[in-house]
């Protein structure tokens, strides 16, 4: 009896909650860049993700252009209702040095998680990629795993890897001369530790790229 009375309540609770979300409509001048579906909360019914070039602009280090916002939507009898949505984790239109060759950030639905990947370049030689991983649990979008890759066409590879659920961190960062007869104008360095977050990261105002760790015992960054 217990059991079945929990699980009234939890269904009761998830019933009030999307009766609360608001219709989804397509905001004026919004242009729609992708879209994706799958089931992000284990109901059995996919959810509806889709990503829009806004009409705001920003300009920073990191987001340059027309800023662009993911919407994660719930697929009901009465329509679609707007479940979560972003404007910061996804990078602005023209970020990086080539703007005009960027492609589209792939966003994917993987056991559960919305999986989203993004590449441009920082300038002529550099290559900067990221893949963040977002999971639903305690009623909520968070961060569980970031992988960033930093690579130059010939000097060298610079892997960060954090998994947020273990607090398990591998800092791999690999050296090599660009001519022959060269030597690397730095040394590889590897390290692997747990780092103990002081608070879970949600989705809400996550901003990719713009986070850095101190790498114990050294006078490192990680970047997240």
């Amino acid at each position: 009896m217990k059991k079945i009375c929990s699980l009234y309540v939890v269904f009761l609770f998830g019933f009030l909650h999307t009766q609360e979300l608001k219709d989804f409509a397509i905001p004026k001048n919004y242009k729609k860049l992708l879209q994706v579906k799958g089931d992000l909360d284990k109901d059995g019914r996919p959810e509806t993700l889709i990503l829009f070039n806004t009409d705001k602009k920003i300009t920073s280090d990191f987001n340059n252009g027309y800023i662009r916002e993911l919407f994660i939507l719930k697929n009901l009898n009465s329509g679609l209702k707007i479940w979560k949505k972003s404007s910061t984790v996804i990078f602005a239109s023209t970020t990086g040095f080539y703007p005009e060759n960027n492609l589209l950030p792939t966003i994917k639905i993987t056991n559960n998680c919305i999986v989203i990947t993004q590449q441009f370049n920082t300038n002529s030689r550099h290559t900067m990629s990221y893949k963040h991983t977002y999971r639903f649990q305690k009623n909520d979008f968070y961060l569980i795993g970031s992988v960033k890759n930093f690579d130059d066409t010939c000097e060298f590879n610079i892997f960060n890897d954090v998994n947020f659920s273990t607090g398990k961190v591998v800092v791999d960062e690999q050296y090599y001369p660009c001519f022959d007869g060269e030597k690397a104008k730095e040394k590889d360095f590897h390290k692997e530790f747990i780092y103990k977050f002081k608070k879970s990261v949600k989705i809400d105002n996550f901003r990719p790229g713009e986070n850095s760790i101190k790498i114990p015992d050294s006078d490192q960054y990680f970047n997240y």
